[in-house]
């Protein structure tokens, strides 16, 4: 049985995911400029699904690559809007035009994990899930928006699903653990297989 995982991840909330569902774990950041793995991914024609899981396989990979015969989970969450990847934000300002292009919208969060071991994914799984915004003025955005800490803006995107975000959305369908950035029920049943 496995004692435990490491989290090639900052995200607070993937840990989360982790402890409220007993995985030991320790957090060892990839710290991958996503970005420019974005932008050569985006060149090269690959769809939101591709650009998630190669994301989520360059971050376990880098990690378990230091960390010799230990397994490291990566993570990655990508929005596909009509073929669009929508990054998080940098900014307010940002933001703001991020929940414009969702108004209304339906799109898909596309989340995506790896496990490697010795610098070599030896598993992954992607999902999906499919949220419909709600249509909302310009002063309801922003004032949205105002309820929202940078810190949580920044790290998770232009929102949460698991606390002020939901009231955004009309229908949901998927996995909230997927929607928060970690199919958790997956990668329990795989490393209950170790």
């Amino acid at each position: 049985m496995l004692s435990k995982i490491i989290l090639a991840s900052k995200s607070k909330v993937r840990k989360e995911i982790l402890d409220k569902n007993n995985i030991k774990n320790i957090v060892e950041p990839s710290n991958v400029d996503e970005d420019i793995v974005k932008i050569s991914l985006i060149k090269e024609k690959a769809n939101p699904e591709m650009i998630s899981k190669n994301l989520a396989e360059l971050k376990a990979n880098k990690v378990s690559m230091k960390r010799i015969d230990n397994i490291v989970l990566g993570a990655d969450s990508v929005i596909d809007l009509d073929g669009e990847i929508i990054s998080k934000p940098e900014n307010r300002e940002d933001a703001i035009k991020i929940l414009r292009k969702l108004n209304g919208k339906s799109h898909f969060l596309i989340s995506s994990v790896c496990i490697s071991k010795n610098g070599s994914m030896i598993w992954n799984y992607t999902d999906k899930a499919k949220l419909t915004m709600k249509n909302f003025s310009d002063d309801e955005l922003k004032n949205y928006l105002s309820k929202i800490s940078d810190e949580a803006l920044y790290a998770y995107n232009v929102y949460q699903i698991e606390g002020e975000g939901r009231n955004l959305f009309s229908n949901i369908e998927g996995d909230e653990d997927t929607i928060m950035g970690l199919p958790v029920k997956k990668i329990k049943e795989y490393i209950s297989s170790l």
